[in-house]
C-alpha cells in the first residue's frame, strides 16, 4: 500500500481535531474512534469489554457526568434523549488507542491506528515547539522589562542634569544690611 493511500484514509489534521485534553491527558473519545475505524460505538465498546485486561486505567477511563456535559458544550455530540448516548463516553489515551488495533481485527484498523499514532506524535512535536517558543518569548519579555527600567533611569538622570535650576528668590521681610 502506498503512502498516498494511507494519507487519504484519515487525514492527520482531522484526527488532531478529535484529540482532547481531559484530566491532564490527551485522549480520544470512543465515538470518534469508532467513526474513524468505521465501526459502531457499540461494537468498539463491546470489543473493549471483551478484552478488559488490555485497557488499564492509564489506557482508558470513563468520563464523569460533568466532564461529559462540559465536552458536549464544546463539541457537537448528541444528547442522551432520543437516539443519544445511554452511557458516559470512554476516553482512550495514546496507549489505549494503540491497544485498540489488537482488539479490532481489520486492515482498516491497522491503517487507522498508524494514522492516529502519527497524529499524537505530531501533536507532541507541536506542543514541544510551542513550549520552546513560549520560553523564548518569556525571556525576551523579562529582558525588555529590565531594559525599560534602565532606560527610564537613564532619562531621569539626563533630565536631572539638564534641568535649569530655579533662580534664587529674594528674601521676604526686613533686611537690615542694604
Amino acid at each position: 500500500m502506498s503512502m498516498d493511500t494511507q494519507a487519504s484514509l484519515v487525514p492527520v489534521e482531522e484526527i488532531g481535531k478529535r484529540i482532547f485534553l481531559i484530566r491532564g491527558r490527551r485522549v480520544m473519545l470512543d465515538a470518534d474512534l469508532a467513526a474513524i475505524y468505521s465501526v459502531s460505538t457499540r461494537r468498539l465498546n463491546e470489543q473493549v469489554r471483551r478484552n478488559r485486561r488490555r485497557f488499564p486505567r492509564d489506557f482508558m477511563f470513563r468520563l464523569t457526568r460533568s466532564e461529559s456535559v462540559n465536552l458536549m458544550s464544546q463539541i457537537a455530540t448528541s444528547s442522551s434523549g432520543w437516539g443519544g448516548r445511554r452511557k458516559l463516553p470512554l476516553a482512550f489515551t495514546q496507549e489505549g488507542v494503540a491497544m485498540l488495533s489488537g482488539v479490532l481485527h481489520s486492515r482498516r484498523a491497522i491503517r487507522v491506528n498508524i494514522a492516529i499514532m502519527r497524529a499524537f506524535v505530531r501533536l507532541r512535536e507541536m506542543i514541544s515547539a510551542h513550549r520552546d517558543l513560549a520560553e523564548r518569548l518569556d525571556k525576551l519579555e523579562k529582558e525588555s522589562l529590565a531594559h525599560g527600567e534602565n532606560i527610564r533611569s537613564l532619562f531621569q538622570t539626563i533630565q536631572d542634569l539638564t534641568a535649569v535650576p530655579d533662580p534664587p528668590r529674594p528674601a521676604i521681610g526686613f533686611n537690615p544690611d542694604p
